[in-house]
């Protein structure tokens, strides 16, 4: 499961998703912070295909988490080798221009 939450700013679809179980946590890594927040990332659950549907509206979004990510990457809209990796949490963001 995941938790997502969907902003509309100014023209623009924000989607905030991670793997559920990673919310509360902080990753530090050097000077790099990782802070799953549940105000930013949402309190509701939802399944694959429901994040998957946002994720192709998004034209920017805030991915956190393997399955996440590795989510992201298997619809195009993440590559593989610019994934973030902060304390074994891997992180992506993705923006269309």
């Amino acid at each position: 499961m995941f938790r997502m939450k969907i902003y509309n700013v100014r023209g623009e679809t924000l989607v905030a998703v991670c793997d559920s179980e990673l919310v509360g946590k902080i990753f530090r890594d050097g000077e790099l912070k990782l802070e799953v927040k549940e105000s930013f990332y949402g309190k509701e659950e939802f399944g694959e295909k429901e994040v998957a549907e946002a994720l192709k509206r998004a034209t920017i979004a805030n991915i956190t988490g393997e399955k996440a990510v590795n989510l992201a990457i298997k619809l195009g809209l993440v590559d593989k080798d610019r994934v973030l990796v902060i304390s074994g949490c891997p992180h992506a963001q993705m923006v269309l221009i």
